[in-house]
C-alpha cells in the first residue's frame, strides 16, 4: 500500500511537471511559440548571431565574420521595410536592391549576399532554417565575406522580419 502511495504521488508529481499539450495547427505540426523580444535580450540577439554564424564558419573551414554598423544599419532598414510592405522580399518599398541599400550606408566593401525571413521563430530557429537551404546557407558560409550586418523589426504581435547581410 505504501508503495502505491508513492507511485501515485511520484506519477502526479511528474504529471505536474510537463507544459501540458500542445496546439496543433492544420499541418498537424505544433504551433510555434511567440518569441517576444524583450528590452534585456535586445543587446544580445546581434552578438549571439554573430557568434553562432562564426561557429558554423569555423566547422566549415570559414574565417569569422566582424560585425559592421553600415551593413546593419542597411539591414535594419530593410527588416522595417518588410514588415511596412507586409512581404519578405528583397526590394525595398522604392524599388532598392540590397545593393542600393548597403552602397546608401557608405559601405566600402563589396555586398555578398542578403538572407531575410518573416516568422515567429528565434533567431537561432532562423538561422537554422537558413543553413537548410542551400542559396542562403551560401550567404552564411561564403568563404569571401568578412562582414556581417543583422537586424529585426518586431510587430507587436510578436512577429519577426529578421535581415542578414555579408560583405568583404
Amino acid at each position: 500500500m505504501r508503495a502505491l502511495a508513492m507511485t501515485l504521488a511520484l506519477g502526479l508529481g511528474l504529471a505536474g511537471c510537463t507544459g501540458g499539450t500542445t496546439a496543433l495547427g492544420p499541418d498537424g505540426k505544433p504551433v510555434p511559440g511567440i518569441y517576444k523580444i524583450s528590452s534585456f535580450q535586445e543587446n544580445k540577439i546581434t552578438y549571439r548571431m554573430l557568434d553562432s554564424v562564426n561557429e558554423l564558419r569555423a566547422a566549415a573551414g570559414a574565417g569569422p565574420l566582424e560585425l559592421n554598423p553600415q551593413l546593419t544599419a542597411a539591414a535594419a532598414t530593410h527588416s522595417r521595410d518588410m514588415h511596412a510592405q507586409n512581404r519578405p522580399w528583397h526590394f525595398g518599398s522604392d524599388g532598392s536592391s540590397p545593393l542600393d541599400r548597403v552602397a546608401r550606408t557608405g559601405y566600402s566593401g563589396t555586398m555578398l549576399g542578403e538572407n531575410i525571413s518573416e516568422t515567429f521563430e528565434t533567431e537561432l530557429e532562423t538561422l537554422a532554417a537558413w543553413m537548410q537551404e542551400a542559396d542562403t546557407r551560401d550567404v552564411i558560409l561564403d568563404p569571401r565575406a568578412r562582414n556581417l550586418g543583422f537586424a529585426w523589426f518586431q510587430e507587436s504581435n510578436g512577429k519577426l522580419w529578421w535581415t542578414l547581410l555579408t560583405g568583404t
